[in-house]
């Protein structure tokens, strides 16, 4: 089955960096697991906020500059947790990555913070 991202996951890219809105666009005609863009570019207000409730452990985000997106599991009409989802997602845009030759990093390989939702293209490759 092929996916497609909705209006709301579409203008989520906006501000973010084409080479990343690009991986997205191509990982969701791939993935076995639909998904949506929950977040792209995020404001320094919003940073702080979720820096101080502990929901991020960075005020130096890679969604700052638009060089990060936050992907949610879309199974069944609603956002899905599972953890199983997420390496089913990130297979996908690792694949779309490789195809485009864009270094891609996913929180789901952190080991102190694991974030399985989110995707940042690499600060060697993307730097500020």
């Amino acid at each position: 089955m092929t996916f497609y991202l909705s209006k709301r996951s579409q203008e989520r890219l906006s501000g973010v960096h084409p080479d990343l809105q690009q991986v997205v666009r191509s990982a969701i005609l791939t993935t076995e697991v639909d998904f949506a863009v929950l977040e792209g570019k995020r404001s320094l207000a919003k940073q702080k906020q979720l820096f101080q409730t502990g929901a991020s452990k960075t005020m130096n985000s890679r969604h700052l500059t638009g060089h990060a997106v936050d992907l949610g599991a879309w199974v069944g009409g609603e956002i899905r947790w599972d953890w199983p989802l997420y390496h089913q997602i990130a297979k996908a845009m690792n694949i779309a990555a490789f195809n485009h030759k864009i270094v891609l990093e996913w929180g789901g390989n952190w080991k102190n913070f694991p974030d399985g939702p989110h995707f940042q293209l690499s600060w060697k490759d993307y730097p500020k």
